[in-house]
């Protein structure tokens, strides 16, 4: 009974051995698998002709200045609860912070959803909602799935201070299409997350080709003094996605940028 039992020891201590030995699914060490992390691309929607550079925490993001109406190229950074800050010109003073994923409300500071661990984000840096003296950064998902066959993907967000509900129109080989009536400050057009900081920001799909595109004041209201050049005659090549976004002035003017991103 003895022998048995040291036989069966012997050999159970050998199969243990080799299982953990054995090269499998399970056998991964820490530093194969890659290091989780956000994609956040920068958006400049500030008036102000300075270049800015985007941090998290104290960590410069940003190899290059984003000019006004620019974008910065994505990039792999902190997740889950997050400070986002931006600096401006060659400056160390943050002039403006905001706290992604703190807070379970909305607040000046900070607010609930920040950047998610593998997926893709865009961090705008625009005036605040009612004073252009003063700045804000907000945060959007980005859907990066490729659009149908023939169409693009637009996204329509709305950052001009002072300026209330807007709607969008879009006018393609003379067919006009109410795409928005009532998009707040803060929000992107198809936007099913609330609350004025981050919204989840779906694309709309849209026949490749030129378009032009019409903001009004609302529902049935007059189109925005906007400069209007800015949003005619766009481009969209089958495949891409872009934004196009609104931003104002301290004396109600408004006017538009666009980048875009290509599909995964």
């Amino acid at each position: 009974m003895k022998n048995n039992t040291l036989f069966l020891l012997s050999s159970f201590t050998m199969l243990a051995f080799s299982a953990c030995n054995k090269t499998d699914y399970l056998d991964v060490s820490a530093g194969d698998r890659p290091p989780l992390s956000a994609n956040i691309r920068f958006a400049n929607a500030r008036i102000a002709t300075t270049g800015i550079q985007f941090w998290t925490f104290t960590q410069k993001i940003t190899t290059d200045a984003v000019l006004p109406g620019k974008a910065s190229p994505y990039a792999a950074t902190t997740f889950g609860n997050v400070q986002i800050n931006f600096t401006e010109g060659n400056g160390n003073a943050y002039k403006a912070s905001r706290q992604f994923g703190n807070s379970a409300t909305y607040s000046a500071s900070g607010g609930p959803n920040g950047p998610i661990a593998g997926y893709y984000h865009t961090v705008f840096a625009a005036s605040a909602k009612n004073d252009a003296s003063k700045d804000t950064l907000l945060l959007f998902y980005d859907d990066l799935s490729a659009p149908a066959a023939g169409k693009a993907k637009l996204r329509f967000v709305h950052l001009a201070q002072g300026i209330g509900n807007v709607g969008l129109k879009l006018k393609q080989n003379s067919t006009e299409t109410v795409l928005y009536t009532a998009i707040p400050y803060g929000s992107a057009g198809g936007s099913n997350l609330q609350g004025g900081a981050y919204d989840s920001a779906p694309f709309t799909s849209v026949n490749a080709g030129t378009i032009s595109l019409v903001v009004s004041a609302g529902e049935n209201a007059l189109p925005v003094a906007i400069d209007q050049q800015a949003l005619s005659n766009i481009t969209l090549d089958a495949g891409k996605i872009y934004t196009v976004f609104i931003r104002a002035d301290n004396k109600g003017v408004v006017s538009a940028g666009i980048f875009s991103a290509t599909a995964l």
